[in-house]
């Protein structure tokens, strides 16, 4: 054993030292009749296989975790992805919600500085009707007046030429009914300017009330506008964003789908390229294992005339063995003879008995001849045999060997198929649950402003009809009376 050790140190320092170690080898497989040949060769080519199983293994390895970081370099980058695509989703929702409150803000100061310029014109308006009343009614005074003056002067002369026609009543009675009669007229004519006056007043007091509740109805009008401006500028708003979040759901799917699908592709191309480097080596490990066996066969086939030679020289030993027994019987056999037969007779039991060992020794040298012819067909059969017989059962290893890891790919592969269609449908699920949300959130968020813009007209509308039935309670009580018949000019109000 030491002295096997031996000679493999000095094979591998040969071998490190720079010396021909295939020329080595080669000498070591022809010098087959070494004992210590076979072991050390043997050695050499386990320790040879065990280099390169764990060279393809160490590879296979290698390739392993190289997959791996591609998946997690890829699930990192589409997550990546995933988070700046949500993120720039979320600053455009920011953005709408900002745009939104801003366009609101514009609306509400625009509507106020409106009501601001309608109450201006409103009051300008209503001046300019006063005014306008003020001065017809300026005008119906003075025709009035005008009138009276006529009037008082006609009933004067009519007095005159009738006292001057009586000549029976003294003047000084005609002084006094003259008198008396200026009297009348003048209190007639002053309670009719104070009658007139009185119904300016309350004209003036009437239409201006009346003035008053147009304005009223529309300040109301406008206020309805305006309510309906801004509810259906926030229902529009609300569309905009309800579309801008139908667009963002289908734009994520549009990515899920996407990344899913890249994943999933990198996952079967890495399986498909660990499958083919898998039955690589599958079919390099066989080659080897086939070139082993057919150097081994070799080796018996080399080594066999030596185990021929050896058993020949056995059987001719033992057939020299058996000559010198007979060759020591016939001795025996020849003195027996001498001793019993006649020494005339000496002469021809000799001749006889060398016969009789020439033709024994003959027989027995045939028998052994055609054993050793027997026994080297025997063994060159016996070793076709058993070569044929590891051949095939080789063979049938490896094809076994080829069918499991044929069989192991199909299941990894269905296992992976199954595994994309397990992540498919969970994505589906996902995508019609997160839509299903979101249709949801969009019908309350619609039921909810249409509950607003319901609940803020009929909170207006009842507003509006308390002011105007507070307003009609307060000119009635004022004597005004019903004031939705009466008419303006259209130049009068605008």
């Amino acid at each position: 054993m030491l002295v096997l050790l031996a000679k493999v140190a000095i094979m591998f320092g040969l071998r490190s030292s720079g010396g021909s170690y295939e020329k080595m080898r080669s000498e070591y497989y022809l010098d087959v009749g070494n004992p210590f040949c076979a072991q050390v060769t043997k050695q050499i080519h386990e320790h040879e296989q065990e280099s390169e199983l764990r060279e393809q293994m160490s590879g296979y390895k290698r390739m392993r975790r190289q997959h791996q970081k591609q998946l997690i370099a890829l699930e990192n980058k589409l997550k990546a992805e995933m988070d700046e695509h949500r993120l720039k989703l979320q600053k455009e929702v920011e953005t709408q919600a900002n745009n939104a409150y801003i366009e609101l803000e514009k609306l509400a100061k625009r509507h106020a500085v409106q009501t601001e310029k309608e109450m201006k014109t409103t009051l300008a308006d209503e001046k300019k009707f006063q005014q306008q009343i003020v001065v017809q009614q300026k005008k119906e005074l003075t025709t009035f007046l005008d009138n009276q003056k006529k009037q008082y002067k006609l009933c004067k002369e009519k007095i005159k030429e009738e006292m001057n026609e009586d000549h029976s009543t003294p003047k000084k009675e005609k002084q006094e009914r003259l008198s008396k009669h200026k009297e009348n007229m003048q209190h007639s004519q002053a309670e009719e300017e104070a009658h007139l006056l009185a119904q300016q007043r309350v004209f003036y007091d009437r239409n201006g009330r009346a003035f008053k509740r147009k304005v009223m109805i529309k300040r109301h009008d406008v206020e309805q506008e305006q309510i309906r401006e801004e509810l259906n500028r926030k229902k529009t708003q609300k569309e905009m964003e309800h579309a801008m979040l139908i667009r963002h759901d289908e734009s994520t799917q549009e990515l899920e789908h996407r990344q899913l699908k890249t994943l999933q592709k990198l996952r079967m191309d890495l399986i498909r390229l660990q499958h083919q480097t898998e039955l690589e080596n599958q079919i390099e490990y066989n080659n080897r294992r086939e070139r082993e066996l057919h150097r081994k066969h070799v080796l018996e086939l080399r080594q066999q005339p030596k185990n021929l030679k050896a058993l020949e020289l056995q059987i001719k030993k033992q057939f020299q063995d058996t000559c010198k027994v007979q060759t020591k019987q016939y001795k025996a056999l020849r003195h027996h003879q001498m001793e019993i037969t006649p020494k005339s007779e000496h002469k021809t039991v000799l001749k006889a008995l060398k016969d009789e060992q020439t033709r024994k020794l003959a027989i027995l040298a045939e028998q052994y001849e055609q054993s050793i012819n027997e026994m080297m067909a025997s063994q060159a059969l016996r070793l076709d045999e058993a070569q044929e017989a590891e051949c095939q059962a080789l063979r049938q290893q490896l094809q076994q060997e080829m069918e499991l890891l044929n069989a192991y790919q199909s299941k990894i592969k269905m296992q992976t198929e199954a595994q994309h269609e397990r992540e498919l449908q969970k994505l589906e699920q996902k995508v019609s649950l997160r839509r299903a949300h979101l249709e949801q959130k969009i019908e309350e968020e619609l039921g909810s402003l249409q509950k607003e813009r319901t609940d803020r007209i009929k909170h207006l509308l009842e507003r509006q009809e308390r002011e105007i039935d507070s307003f009609d309670m307060e000119s009635m009580r004022l004597g005004f009376g019903n004031l939705c018949t009466l008419d303006f000019p259209k130049d009068d109000y605008r």
